[in-house]
């Protein structure tokens, strides 16, 4: 099934984000807890300001709409810091083409981009964690 986001340059990170939410929550919210820093506000709102450009507003609104309906089937015990943390990754997917680089990075180098306050490394840092931890478990 074709989704809202497929056309986006990020769909299949954003699809990803959403299936390890579904299926690993709590990995998603100790992510958010190791990652949150006070800089995530900003970080947001940075990559809702993005999204919304004249070029952007409907892939936003399209998008963010559908990947909400995806995912508020998978409510559980971690959820509401795993969403924000997903919420976060997501908005950096559809607002920066280029931010999925940053899910290859080491978290390490990651963090670092976090402390210079670059904002898709603040939004995706706990998506970097994710990867890396699930890859970490598989290994």
């Amino acid at each position: 099934m074709t989704k809202k986001w497929s056309y986006l340059p990020n769909a299949t990170h954003i699809e990803w984000v959403l299936d390890t939410l579904k299926k690993n929550p709590k990995v998603w919210s100790t992510a958010w807890s190791t990652a949150w820093a006070a800089a995530w506000g900003d970080a947001w709102d940075a990559a809702r300001a993005a999204a919304w450009d004249a070029a952007r507003a409907a892939a936003w609104g399209d998008a963010w709409g559908d990947a909400w309906d995806a995912v508020c089937s998978a409510r559980g015990d971690s959820w509401d810091t795993a969403l924000e943390a997903a919420r976060g990754a997501s908005a950096a997917l559809i607002a920066w083409d280029e931010s999925s680089e940053l899910l290859t990075m080491p978290i390490t180098h990651v963090e670092r981009l976090v402390k210079l306050e670059m904002p898709a490394a603040i939004l995706l840092l706990p998506a970097v964690i994710v990867k890396h931890n699930l890859t970490n478990v598989r290994n």
